[in-house]
């Protein structure tokens, strides 16, 4: 169901070490979107090459700014599960966390958690409705999200879960390099700091058949708490980003 030798060239230039316990995982992973995906929509990626590099590779290519040893994930907007599950399959010592609006996607998680094995809690909520729980609000280590919403959203639907010192990672395409302009003062507002993008290309290297994508992996460090006015209601936060 994807193709396990294009996914190691792709994942392990980005400093993944590609197991067969891991890949195991993933071609079963890679099997129940494929089935469920006929039922729902899920993703519009679901050819072999495409879910080793759009879905797995990419989404290991955070698994370096994770924290070293045992540390906890959520992943807002989780969608099909990208790229919370992934980098959980890869790191065990994570303590996963996949927010969702749509349930129909966490029942189809749900699945994919207990063929693999992955022990993950899974939230129904809208982001902003998750962020101003107690006990999700600033609770974990790291939040990220993929394909979710711009930069200048996706701060204020991600950074309240985040703790004091942890921080919020985004994977993004070439518009982040002009999404963090965008976002600088919001980020700041929220209680954090942009510390880094990365540019990157996958493949790293060019492979016949594949064709590059241009990403960015946007690190921002939670420097402070976020005050208790934020996240707002969704509606505001998509008319008037901060």
């Amino acid at each position: 169901m994807f193709e396990k030798d294009l996914f190691a060239r792709v994942a392990e230039p980005f400093g993944v070490e590609v197991t067969p316990e891991l890949t195991e995982k993933l071609a079963m992973y890679a099997r129940l979107l494929v089935e469920w995906n006929q039922k729902m929509n899920l993703t519009a990626i679901t050819d072999p090459q495409g879910i080793a590099v759009k879905h797995f590779a990419d989404s290991l290519t955070v698994a370096n700014l994770l924290p070293e040893g045992a540390f906890s994930l959520i992943d807002v907007g989780t969608g099909a599960g990208f790229p919370g599950v992934p980098l959980a399959l890869y790191r065990p010592d994570c303590r996963l966390t996949l927010l969702d609006s749509l349930n129909k996607r966490l029942t189809f998680l749900d699945a994919v958690c207990k063929q693999t094995g992955l022990n993950a809690t899974l939230i129904h909520a809208r982001a902003e409705e998750g962020g101003q729980n107690p006990r999700l609000r600033e609770q974990y280590d790291v939040a990220c999200a993929r394909a979710v919403a711009n930069l200048p959203v996706l701060s204020e639907y991600c950074l309240p879960f985040v703790k004091v010192g942890g921080r919020f990672i985004a994977l993004k395409g070439p518009d982040a390099d002009r999404e963090r302009t965008e976002a600088a003062r919001g980020i700041g507002v929220l209680g954090g700091k942009i510390a880094h993008v990365t540019a990157l290309t996958l493949p790293a290297a060019p492979i016949e058949g594949v064709e590059p994508m241009e990403r960015r992996l946007v690190v921002v460090d939670k420097v402070r708490s976020t005050p208790a006015t934020y996240p707002r209601h969704g509606a505001k936060i998509a008319k008037k980003p901060l």
